[in-house]
């Protein structure tokens, strides 16, 4: 118990021991929030305020939140840190477990601020709308940014883990959630298929807010129900770190 409660000290204390978390994660917190504001201030009558609706910016936080994650694994790679890690602890898998246990944590932390914070300003900007949270898909939409977010986390240690390089691994993150998933659409005739299995939208999907990320186009019945796509998104992003254990854990630091 004492082991693990130093590991999971020392990932903390790494995590925060730079400026560049605490940039990412004021820059995820305040971006969603700027947007949503922005968003139901201009909405005109033909855009229905929702619950879901009010986290349609989420999707930015997230990808802040994966460059984070990214960041906080691959650079110990670049500075050598993550070889004193594993002098530390030869079986090197717990520590690996442990950054991602602390990554996520902050991550679900961050997703329940982003999402109740973006419906509490929606809410403030449009005090007349129906943004009440009476059901299940409203808390869903709403709380359910914390499951999403913690996810995000571990797929983005995952990342950092296989790529080892900050730069690579930014690169693909961000190449991934602003251009690819957005370009599958545009492919003509399996475009709109494909973008249903994308995991980002699957991630929109869960909380309410993946037929309007599509903008006007319009997509097939969705093959999933909103936790089926959490289930799937979860699936992605435990794959992707459990390879990057594997391979950490067979070769040099």
């Amino acid at each position: 118990m004492t082991t693990t409660t130093n590991l999971l000290r020392a990932e903390r204390i790494k995590l925060f021991s730079t400026r560049a978390p605490w940039w990412c994660l004021a820059i995820a917190f305040l971006a969603p929030l700027g947007f949503t504001a922005l968003f139901f201030a201009l909405a005109g009558p033909e855009i229905p305020a929702t619950v879901g609706n009010t986290q349609l910016a989420s999707g930015n936080g997230r990808t802040v939140l994966l460059v984070l994650a990214i960041l906080a694994t691959a650079s110990e790679f670049n500075w050598g840190t993550m070889r004193l890690t594993f002098q530390a602890v030869p079986s090197r898998v717990p520590a690996l477990v442990a950054k991602a246990v602390v990554v996520s944590a902050v991550g679900a932390v961050l997703g329940l601020v982003v999402g109740f914070g973006s419906w509490g300003l929606a809410y403030l900007v449009q005090p007349d709308a129906d943004l009440g949270l009476n059901s299940g898909a409203d808390w869903r939409s709403v709380l359910g940014q914390g499951l999403v977010f913690l996810i995000t986390a571990i797929a983005g240690v995952g990342v950092g883990l296989l790529l080892r390089s900050v730069a690579f691994g930014l690169t693909v993150a961000l190449v991934w959630t602003q251009v690819l998933e957005g370009v599958v659409l545009f492919i003509p005739g399996v475009g709109k298929h494909l973008y249903q299995w994308m995991p980002f939208h699957a991630a929109d999907e869960f909380v309410g807010a993946g037929g309007f990320a599509a903008g006007p186009l319009q997509l097939p019945d969705a093959p999933l129900g909103p936790w089926g796509y959490l289930g799937y998104f979860a699936a992605i992003s435990v794959a992707l770190f459990a390879a990057g254990v594997f391979l950490t854990a067979r070769r040099d630091a």
